[in-house]
Formats: structure tokens, C-alpha cells, sequence
């Protein structure tokens, strides 16, 4: 038998990591005359595509996609196709319900039921004005990181948190490190104080060139605006650019384990010649993190060919040493080691 909305949203977890809730007990949101979880998705490319997969394939309730919104007709076409060839049971997005345009978010939630769920896909700068939209709507969110590019729209989402918590939603955001059952199980054990006082925090992000962070001059079939929504990684004012988009997951899971958040943040960065590239990101990135208790996170990021590359973080404790993260996300060897170096004997 299928189970209600209430039932489904509150027993499942997949729902939480992937694409839409964070783990634990969904608020009863309302008795809905339908058992089917809607889901509305905005912003249509890549990783949107795949939080929509991830949402759809939930087993324990039934859920389908009912509306796309974009402002590129091509990533919405493109994005349909793929999810239809795998879930076609459960796409019912036809014509009217496919909006291409910069308010078809709000046309696409209006399809939507307070309790259902909303992916939030975009880039970065119009997160707040989706979110906001999504809260008066009475609807659950999964938002893919970057949150915000500067000082006031973050200020606005802080705002825009706790309106949300007011009205019992659950929103859930694309860290995905923080679902590893390794560095979960390596977080309580620092936390237990196997490796000793915390001293030094290390993050590594050194590789070539990552999505669409270098970009060429604006073809002349394209406005201004368009092509940098379309190379948002290129533009602080879109992504935030690579601290914020790339950078945050090691910054994230280095204060988790910390269980502490930076008072103070010092940083340089520098840019080689890359010919006729136009986007404004560095190729070489450092920052000195300051926790209250003057505890250090020392974070390098690179993306430049040719050079020395290292995707990892590292803990350092007054009774030994661990690594959280290493060659990338996943898999993560997390371990613990009683020297002070990865040496497998003092492991």
C-alpha cells in the first residue's frame, strides 16, 4: 500500500541527502487529499537533473516531477529527456507545466502544494529571491550550494532560515560530505578526543581548471546576461566563485570536525596569464581560518595544468593525526593515525 505524504517524507532518508530534506522527523506540513509528493524543479542542468534522479528514486512513497523552470529552453529539454528515459512513470511535466523564462520559478511552485518539495538548482544569486518565494509557498526545499556570492544575500538567507524554521519546513543543502557515515563515525570520535586538543586544520583543493571556472570571450549569439548565467562558475556575482563553490566543501567538513565555525578569515590569491579568458576567477587561492579558540584552518586551492594535485583535509590533535578527506569526496578514507603523519602502522 502507499504511504502517506507524512509517512513518506518523515522514514526517509534518501530524500534527506539527495535531493530535497535533511535527515530526521519531517513537521506535519498538512493533511493533503493526495498521497503523491510533488516536486518542482528550478534550474535545469546538470547537478538539478541529478537531485531530481536522486528525489525519484526514493522507493517508500510515490513522488513525481511536476514542473521544470529555467532560462535556457535547451538545458530544459535536455534535462526532461534524461530524467524520461529512466522515470517515465513518474515525470508528469507536460508543455504548460515546462516554463522558460526568469519568473517561471514562481509558475512552476504555483504547481505545487504546501508540503510538497521544491529543488532549488540555480545559480547562487537568485537563490534568496527562490527561497523566499518557496517559504511563503509553505514548501520544502533542497537547494544546491553555493547559498550566496556576498555579505547581504547571506544575511538575507540567514533571515530567510529562520523564517523557514517559523513555518516547520525542512530544507536541505547540497554538502553532501556531511551524509558520509565514515566522516560521521570520525567526527565523534574526535569529538570523543581520540587524536587529543585540536591544533591545526589543513585543506587541500589543488587541480586543472573546473567547470566552467575559465571562460572565453561572449559569442555575439548571446546576450551579456544569458552568457553569464550560462558560465556562472566565471562570475563572482553568479557562483560566488571558487571559495564559495568549489573550495566550500572542504571548508565545510574541516569546521565540522572542528564543531566550530571561523571568527576570522585572512586570504590572497593570484591569476596567471590565461590568454583571452574573461571570467574573474584566481588560479591560486589561500586562506588562514581563525576559530575563537585561536585553532587554525589553513585552506590551499589551485586550478592550474601541470602542477602538484592534492584533493584532501587533515586534522592535527596533541595525541595524533586524521584524514576526512582524500583523492576527492568519495570514497572517503577517513582514518586516524596516532603519529603525525598517514602512516598505516599507527592506525
Amino acid at each position: 500500500a502507499n504511504k502517506s505524504r507524512r509517512e513518506f517524507l518523515k522514514n526517509t532518508g534518501r530524500v534527506a541527502a539527495a535531493s530535497a530534506l535533511v535527515t530526521g522527523v519531517i513537521p506535519k506540513v498538512h493533511a493533503a487529499e493526495s498521497n503523491t509528493i510533488k516536486v518542482a524543479l528550478i534550474g535545469c542542468g546538470g547537478r538539478g537533473t541529478g537531485a531530481v534522479a536522486n528525489a525519484l528514486s526514493v522507493p517508500n512513497g510515490p513522488i513525481k516531477l511536476v514542473a521544470m523552470a529555467d532560462v535556457f529552453d535547451s538545458r530544459l529539454k535536455s534535462s526532461y529527456e534524461n530524467l524520461n528515459r529512466k522515470f517515465a512513470e513518474q515525470m508528469d511535466v507536460p508543455a504548460e507545466r515546462k516554463f522558460v523564462s526568469f519568473d517561471g520559478y514562481k509558475s512552476a511552485m504555483d504547481c505545487l502544494s504546501p508540503g510538497d518539495v521544491v529543488i532549488l538548482t540555480t545559480p547562487c544569486a537568485f537563490r534568496g529571491l527562490h527561497f523566499s518565494y518557496a517559504i511563503e509557498k509553505g514548501l520544502n526545499v533542497f537547494m544546491e550550494k553555493p547559498l550566496t556570492a556576498d555579505a547581504p544575500t547571506s544575511r538575507l538567507m540567514f533571515k530567510l532560515g529562520e523564517e523557514s524554521v517559523k513555518k516547520n519546513l525542512k530544507v536541505g543543502v547540497g554538502l553532501m560530505c556531511r551524509h558520509c557515515k565514515a566522516r560521521q563515525e570520525l567526527f565523534e570520535r574526535i569529538q570523543d578526543g581520540e587524536i587529543g586538543d585540536i591544533t591545526l586544520l589543513r585543506a587541500y583543493r589543488m587541480a586543472g581548471p573546473t567547470g566552467s571556472a575559465a571562460v572565453g570571450p561572449k559569442p555575439d549569439n548571446i546576450s551579456e546576461l544569458l552568457y553569464q548565467i550560462r558560465n556562472f562558475h566565471g562570475f563572482l556575482w553568479a557562483s560566488g566563485g571558487a571559495v564559495s563553490d568549489f573550495l566550500i566543501h572542504n571548508i565545510d567538513e574541516s569546521c565540522w570536525m572542528k564543531n566550530d565555525w571561523p571568527v576570522q578569515a585572512k586570504a590572497s590569491g593570484g591569476r596567471h596569464y590565461r590568454g583571452d579568458n574573461v571570467d574573474q576567477n584566481f588560479d591560486s587561492y589561500s586562506v588562514e581560518y581563525t576559530f575563537s579558540d585561536g585553532t587554525k584552518l589553513l585552506h590551499n586551492g589551485r586550478t592550474i595544468n601541470g602542477c602538484h594535485n592534492e584533493f584532501a583535509s587533515y586534522i592535527h590533535g596533541t595525541k595524533g593525526f586524521g584524514t576526512f578527506s582524500k583523492n576527492g569526496h568519495w570514497p572517503a578514507p577517513s582514518a586516524l593515525y596516532t603519529g603525525l603523519t598517514p602512516n598505516p602502522k599507527n592506525q
